[in-house]
């Protein structure tokens, strides 16, 4: 297990990476209307809409995966014209919750998803070796005990993981259906 961790300061609340997944979107633009629920005293919430042209056309995509384009070769690309806009997004996301990988990066990132696999409310790891997610689940499946919450864990060793929560030093998704 790792070292205790700083205390958590900015927290980013993703909804629309896919915009044809709602649940996420609405909650956002709820959030950005009144955020008094998810405000807490020396803890900055930032709810963001990541895919707003997908969101407004109500498809997954415009032109390629957001959630799959914030490895360090999309992320590092030049901006030219024929860039597709979700790596442009990618790099906009990047700059404004990063540098992925870096001491500014924002604590945690919660990626708010839809899916129609029979799957409940689902929380989507990818390090087991994050203490801190690791209390986060605990304190969220006892607060909605009894209640089930399962957690699917996506740990690969040699993978890097190139989805929008990735930026964040604790990226953490949620799925529900």
């Amino acid at each position: 297990m790792s070292s205790p961790c700083a205390p958590v300061r900015r927290v980013g609340l993703f909804g629309g990476t896919h915009g044809n997944e709602l649940s996420g979107v609405l909650l956002v633009r709820h959030w950005r209307e009144d955020g008094a629920e998810i405000q807490r005293p020396g803890v900055e919430v930032k709810p963001f809409l990541t895919n707003p042209r997908a969101v407004e056309r109500c498809t997954r995509y415009i032109d390629c995966d957001l959630n799959r384009v914030f490895d360090p070769e999309s992320l590092g690309r030049p901006v030219v014209e024929d860039i597709p806009y979700e790596v442009r997004r990618a790099q906009e996301i990047n700059h404004i919750f990063g540098p992925k990988g870096s001491d500014d990066a924002y604590d945690l990132i919660f990626d708010l998803h839809n899916t129609t696999s029979n799957m409940g409310g689902t929380i989507i790891l990818e390090n087991s070796r994050d203490d801190f997610t690791i209390q986060m689940v605990h304190y969220i499946k006892n607060a909605l005990a009894p209640e089930p919450c399962p957690v699917l864990l996506i740990e690969h060793p040699s993978l890097k993981y190139a989805t929008t929560r990735s930026v964040a030093k604790h990226p953490v998704g949620k799925y529900q259906n």
